[in-house]
């Protein structure tokens, strides 16, 4: 039986720990005995991080600023740090994993993974770091990787694992990575098939906290088409008072309507006849999965999701609008083909099975580090 650890920094939104949840689950298939443990930070419980086969271990949240940076929540930056450390390194001597997966940050945003990882090494496992598939600006990521702790990355991880392909960004070449990387593909839950409604705009802004433009659009558009109606999926960080308030005085009430909990978009993208959406890693690749050709307003900084989305678009795959856009240029391109066949994408070069093959990797991984043989863990006291 084989243990996995998965953990992520969780600054701003949910997406780092739900990229991780949906590798964890597609260890199930590949490994179905695998013993499955999340350490995440964020403060709600989504539906997707309640399967029964996932351990949560909590550890105290952190924020990350508009200016750059991060704070704790209720504790200072430093305690809340030292807290994350602990809790970490708990987990680590607790779970006595096989395989430790860190998505994006290989040591934390405070240096608080690193012990944990280095007893981690000490009792065999072998250590993955998990990587998106645009980052940021190379610049910003240059001057991040002159970190001095990027430079213990070759001597800690056994490898670097990228949710996307090298053709649509060359972490190598764009980046310099310390470690050449694996590419998966695009770590994306499974989308079921469903009827069509051609007249139902799905609008989403990932964890809700930045999406008041998206929100926004969506209600002048569906005012302005009356041939139309939204659901806005609006995730556990978005202004739900506000949300409500405003549906209740639009005059297209009516045709308007919320959900703040689902386990997953794939199934609401699929029914959708159009996709409006910021342009963050799950729901782009959820609705493009589901078949969809999406709207994307990208979040400008960090310049991630504008990279991400322009890359998308010059694939033919998505259309995209910035902040200045008005109600009349999404509706125009509701009217515009909103679905696509899954030929187009894997002619773009779009593998959309990445959850499962970075589950082969990890669990081929736990089973060379069986074969080796497990060193005796030495106690940690606090």
């Amino acid at each position: 039986m084989a243990r996995y650890l998965f953990t992520s920094h969780d600054g701003f939104g949910l997406g780092h720990a739900r990229r991780n949840a949906v590798i964890a689950r597609a260890l199930a298939s590949v490994d179905p005995a695998a013993e499955v443990t999340l350490v995440t930070g964020i403060d709600v419980t989504p539906a997707w991080l309640t399967e029964a086969t996932l351990s949560i271990v909590r550890q105290p949240p952190l924020v990350k600023l508009p200016v750059g940076g991060y704070r704790g929540v209720g504790r200072s930056f430093d305690d809340t740090i030292e807290d994350r450390r602990w809790a970490f390194l708990a987990a680590v001597e607790r779970v006595r994993p096989d395989v430790v997966v860190v998505d994006r940050r290989p040591f934390g945003v405070g240096g608080e993974l690193t012990e944990g990882l280095r007893r981690a090494r000490q009792t065999g496992a072998r250590i993955v770091l998990g990587l998106r598939d645009v980052l940021d600006d190379p610049d910003v990521v240059a001057e991040e990787l002159s970190d001095p702790q990027w430079r213990l990355v070759p001597g800690l991880f056994d490898t670097i694992l990228v949710y996307g392909s090298r053709r649509f960004c060359d972490h190598q070449r764009e980046y310099g990575l310390p470690l050449e990387p694996i590419y998966c593909g695009w770590v994306v839950d499974a989308s079921s098939e469903s009827a069509v409604d051609p007249r139902l705009l799905v609008v989403a802004a990932g964890g809700g906290g930045d999406g008041d433009l998206v929100f926004r659009l969506a209600f002048e558009t569906v005012e302005r088409r009356q041939d139309w109606r939204a659901v806005l999926a609006t995730g556990p960080y978005a202004d739900l008072v506000g949300l409500r308030r405003r549906t209740a005085s639009s005059p297209a009430k009516g045709r308007l309507s919320a959900v703040t909990d689902e386990p997953g978009l794939g199934p609401l993208f699929a029914r959708a006849g159009a996709v409006l959406q910021m342009a963050g890693y799950n729901s782009t690749f959820e609705a493009l999965a589901a078949g969809c050709r999406p709207i994307l307003v990208p979040r400008r900084r960090p310049r991630e999701q504008a990279i991400r989305a322009s890359r998308l678009a010059s694939l033919g795959l998505v259309d995209v609008i910035d902040e200045a856009a008005t109600p009349a240029d999404v509706s125009w391109l509701l009217d515009q083909p909103r679905r696509i066949h899954p030929e187009r994408l894997e002619t773009a070069g779009i593998a959309l099975d990445g959850a499962h093959r970075t589950a082969s990797v990890l669990a081929a991984l736990a089973h060379r580090r069986q074969l080796e043989g497990l060193p005796e863990a030495v106690e940690v006291r606090r």
